[in-house]
């Protein structure tokens, strides 16, 4: 998923803004972080494996000066894990220095590779944002935006992008704004009125991490837009094709912060809706109703709400773990849960649970969490999910890019509810889903619900993630997605 900031500042140490905006997103991505800065003449980047505390601490932000920057936390779903595939991406281009931080999932690499003068030889990543910093860099216009708008053309799939080059920061989001992009607001401070000293603008995936920050949000950046952010003057924005809104609609229903707003929905009311609408879709005789924390947390308050069942915390996290679902290995998966959670026997001893989650991808975490708490004394385990079951895979930005790792591509919902050990399992409908952010259908992307794929996808079923490049160092072959019985994506979803 990857988290992006950039600021834009006057008179102030950006760097150190942008790695708080940036640690605000640290949910969206844990495996590498990294920060460019401009003082208007030259570029500098540090980036490393790691979490952003430990990258972007104390002895490295003050040697990052300059009043313009952008920040990265990457979550790989294209390239593997190491150094050179941390972002942001830089690179010298033809009478200009240019840093990308890429969100999203870039679907035709080869053929964008075939548009990079001296092939995969040029590319000491392999990641799709390597090969875009790339193409742009080697554009022979120095201006950015004029880059942009001669490669954007040629870019299929899911990006939302934070450009950094020596005068500007410059936010991108593809023509169908797969993946969020807000435009944010430093007012000046209250002793510096003319904003000397202070204020400016910024840029970043989330909401909520423009407040943290200490700025306001403005709106978000438009589908097929290019906001160009400069010191002391207004944003610039410029088109470069006609947008087809198709949000992620899992940014709502799981990875986006509670506290975020996404299309003008606060997500954790959202969430809550959802739990609301699940309940009156799926109700059970049981004793309370519990959230797997933190995530299912809003939609368990509103299955409570709409059930009068009592609500209570059945569970209680380790808050310095991370998120089992992104990562990297499913052996890591396997060991975070149990670092990650445990069971309180006084809750949930001797009681029938309503235990509700925002989702089950691959399966295995949820029945270790249901055995967890069999063990801890439950009698009876109700599985409530705040999501469809998750049919296909996701090719714009989410790592579930093999079918056979889903556990509802090959399992009957009763197949799955023997597999986590559940006495019952719901998932919300596509209706219930909509029903909760009270927006209708086509404003979303919902293909890993019903594998309707707005931009045709490359698929290779050999492969877990994108790369440029096999073992022997030859572009991938990658032929057309079919899926059997799939409706066009223009298609209306059934009456539910």
């Amino acid at each position: 998923m990857c988290g992006i900031f950039g600021a834009v500042m006057r008179g102030t140490d950006a760097a150190s803004l942008a790695a708080l905006g940036v640690f605000s997103l640290q949910h969206r991505g844990q495996e590498s972080a990294g920060l460019a800065v401009s003082d208007g003449e030259q570029l500098m980047l540090y980036k490393d494996l790691g979490l952003i505390a430990q990258v972007l601490d104390e002895r490295r932000l003050p040697s990052l000066r300059g009043h313009l920057a952008i920040a990265h936390c990457r979550y790989s779903t294209t390239g593997s894990t190491v150094w050179e595939n941390a972002q942001p991406t830089f690179r010298l281009g033809r009478g200009r220095a240019l840093a990308i931080g890429h969100n999203g999932n870039l679907v035709n690499t080869r053929e964008l590779l075939s548009h990079l003068e001296g092939g995969k030889s040029r590319l000491s990543a392999t990641t799709d944002t390597e090969l875009l910093t790339a193409l742009l860099a080697d554009y022979p216009s120095g201006d950015t935006v004029e880059a942009l708008l001669h490669v954007l053309p040629l870019v299929r799939g899911a990006y939302s992008l934070a450009i950094l080059d020596e005068k500007h920061v410059i936010g991108v989001r593809d023509p169908f704004g797969f993946r969020p992009l807000v435009l944010g607001r430093m007012e000046p401070a209250a002793d510096d009125p003319e904003g000397r000293h202070s204020g400016g603008w910024l840029i970043s995936s989330e909401s909520a991490a423009i407040e943290v920050a200490g700025g306001t949000v403005v709106r978000d950046v438009e589908p097929g837009e290019i906001v160009i952010l400069e010191e002391g003057k207004e944003p610039v924005s410029v088109r470069f094709a006609e947008g087809h809104e198709q949000l992620c609609v899992f940014e709502l229903i799981y990875f986006g912060r509670p506290d975020s707003y996404m299309l003008g929905r606060n997500l954790y009311e959202s969430r809550r809706r959802m739990g609301m609408a699940l309940a009156t879709e799926s109700p059970v005789e049981a004793d309370m109703v519990m959230p797997v924390p933190e995530t299912g947390a809003p939609a368990a308050a509103g299955y409570a709400e709409a059930s009068g069942l009592p609500y209570r915390e059945g569970m209680v996290r380790n808050r310095y773990s991370g998120r089992t679902f992104i990562q990297p290995s499913q052996a890591m998966r396997q060991r975070g849960v149990t670092v990650k959670l445990s069971p309180l026997r006084e809750v949930v001893a001797g009681r029938r649970l309503v235990v509700v989650d925002d989702s089950i991808v691959r399966g295995t975490t949820t029945r270790q969490i249901v055995a967890l708490l069999r063990k801890a004394g439950a009698t009876e385990v109700h599985l409530r999910i705040s999501s469809p079951p998750i049919h296909h895979p996701c090719f714009y930005g989410i790592d579930t890019q093999i079918e056979t790792e889903l556990i509802a591509a090959t399992h009957s919902v009763d197949e799955i509810r023997d597999f986590v050990g559940a006495d019952s399992l719901s998932f919300l409908s596509i209706a219930g889903v909509l029903q909760g952010l009270d927006l209708p259908y086509d404003r979303f992307c919902f293909a890993c619900f019903d594998g309707r794929y707005p931009v045709p996808v490359p698929y290779d079923t050999t492969r877990h993630k994108f790369v440029l490049e096999d073992a022997e160092g030859e572009p991938v072959s990658q032929g057309e997605l079919h899926v059997p019985g799939v409706l066009p994506a223009a298609t209306p979803p059934p009456h539910e």
